[in-house]
């Protein structure tokens, strides 16, 4: 497939640029790091942009204790291999808390909000850097790629503060902090045409493989413990992941890719986006606006 690489290395000069700016402009940054694609290739620009030194970010994942068991491994191989200070924040650890209430959460993807904030507050940490892009989710096209939080972590989409060229404002007041998306104007397409040209190792689910599912409101979900299902609704399908999160929530589709050629002319031919499939995001026309308000990635 023919492909402008000059494309691809604006991008990933603009994200380097990016993350150079939040180790100039911040004093205690993280990079949000799942395993999934997005984060990947995050990992590798911030190699990139501070080499030959070690990636300066403490390394934070947000644990819903509901994940794909390849996911989890493979982000232990990539940190165990790049020496990386990983620290986790755990959703069992907040519904385990006596003190917290979670009844006004309806799932473990809301509970990652408080999770999120908890560990900001914290850590002390005002940036924090995650794989967002523009082109997954119409509330994430208009997020700003320095986006604002305030001192309760929520985001006010109609109060973003202007980008011009290529002038990120890092100024805030204390207990505020930034969410920075150097991935912003990235494509899903371009995520895997720079997997392809980095050579870059992923989790094993983005490939076809044999799985064992069910259905729910017309998507495919994982059998796992953490569903409720009956076993004459359990079938076998070839599936894989176009995006990686909660097992309850995130969608399979059935695909015969098993080679990154093979995803990159799936994708190109599909005219449904990756989250077409992510439960999570049906949950209302302003899901993830909503979400993203109180605090979410």
């Amino acid at each position: 497939m023919n492909y402008n690489i000059d494309y691809l290395e604006q991008l990933e000069a603009e994200a380097i640029f990016i993350l150079r700016e939040v180790f100039e402009q911040f004093n205690n940054s993280c990079l949000l790091f799942s395993g999934g694609k997005d984060s990947i290739v995050l990992i590798r620009l911030a190699q990139k942009a501070f080499f030959p030194n070690k990636i300066p970010f403490k390394i934070l994942h947000i644990d819903t204790g509901y994940n794909f068991g390849e996911v989890i491994s493979f982000r232990d191989k990539i940190i165990d291999k790049l020496n990386l200070d990983l620290t986790i924040a755990s959703v069992e650890d907040l519904i385990n808390d006596p003190n917290i209430n979670t009844n006004d959460f309806s799932d473990r993807n809301r509970l990652q909000i408080p999770v999120l904030l908890n560990v900001i507050q914290k850590e002390g940490f005002d940036a924090a850097i995650g794989g967002g892009r523009r082109d997954e989710e119409k509330v994430r096209a208009k997020e700003r790629v320095f986006s604002h939080r305030d001192k309760n972590g929520r985001w006010n989409p109609e109060s973003q503060r202007a980008e011009l060229w290529n002038l990120y404002n890092g100024n805030k007041n204390d207990g505020e902090h930034f969410r920075v998306f150097p991935l912003s104007n990235w494509t899903e397409m371009d995520i895997w045409n720079y997997i392809s040209n980095e050579n870059l190792e992923i989790p094993s689910i983005y490939f076809s493989h044999k799985r064992n599912v069910i259905t729910r409101d017309g998507i495919l979900l994982a059998k796992s413990d953490f569903i409720e299902f009956k076993e004459e609704d359990v079938f076998e399908k070839d599936v894989r992941c176009r995006t990686v999160g909660d097992i309850t929530t995130t969608g399979l589709w059935e695909s015969k890719a098993t080679t990154i050629e093979d995803i990159i002319a799936e994708i190109s031919v599909s005219n449904v986006g990756e989250r077409g499939k992510r439960a999570d995001d049906k949950l209302s026309l302003n899901s993830m606006e909503d979400r993203k308000r109180k605090g979410y990635f």
